[in-house]
């Protein structure tokens, strides 16, 4: 009897060995792999704070996506003509079931009209003139973070960033509807307009009335 207890014994304290071994390697493998799912999990909201803000400089540049839409739905078309051919050497009667498909195509077509009206409907007023009315109302020149909090507490219902903002100036500075100064590490934006030093030079021409 003891001769067969021995190896029952080495086989259970092998199997201890191996399952302890197994979790450890479990338990180590799910830490990895939460690991990965937290930085995943950041890039992914990076970059889809990214995205947002892609989006709101896109909007102020006035791109729009229509063209994507409308390039894409031609190919799902154009994929059903080569079929009728492989089914009308078969059979005529088939052909007919396939020239179905063809219809709601075309109406999927004319949607991105409709979605292209909405955007100019929307795109009134646009980010430039907002920023362009901001700084004809304005007697200092502004920072980029100063026009962007103006414009968000008058349009509240809108999402403007200050990244926006200063991408937007810096285009009507490039344009010449804007002036760029600096003072030390600030810059600030005002209108681009005549200076107003022309007014007290007609004030003083009315004086040689005297005679």
């Amino acid at each position: 009897m003891p001769e067969t207890t021995a190896p029952a014994t080495e086989l259970a304290s092998q199997y201890i060995a191996q399952v302890t071994g197994d979790l450890e390697a479990n338990l180590k493998e799910q830490e990895r792999i939460g690991a990965e799912i937290a930085s995943l999990q950041e890039q992914l909201a990076a970059l889809q704070h990214d995205h947002g803000v892609l989006v709101s400089m896109q909007q102020a540049l006035g791109i729009t996506q229509a063209p994507t839409g409308s390039a894409a739905e031609p190919k799902s078309a154009s994929v059903p003509s080569p079929r009728r051919n492989k089914v009308g050497t078969a059979a005529g009667g088939k052909q007919k079931a396939h020239k179905s498909p063809a219809a709601p195509a075309k109406k999927t077509a004319r949607k991105p009209k409709a979605k292209t009206a909405d955007t100019t409907k929307t795109a009134e007023p646009t980010l430039v003139e907002l920023i362009r009315r901001h700084l004809a109302e304005q007697t200092e020149p502004r920072s980029a973070a100063e026009i962007s909090t103006a414009l968000g507490q008058a349009h509240p219902d809108r999402d403007i960033a200050t990244k926006v903002v200063r991408v937007t100036l810096e285009g009507l500075v490039a344009k010449s509807k804007a002036e760029r100064t600096k003072q030390g590490r600030s810059v600030f934006y005002s209108a681009h307009g005549p200076k107003p030093t022309a007014a007290p030079e007609a004030e003083t021409q009315p004086e040689p009335t005297e005679s």
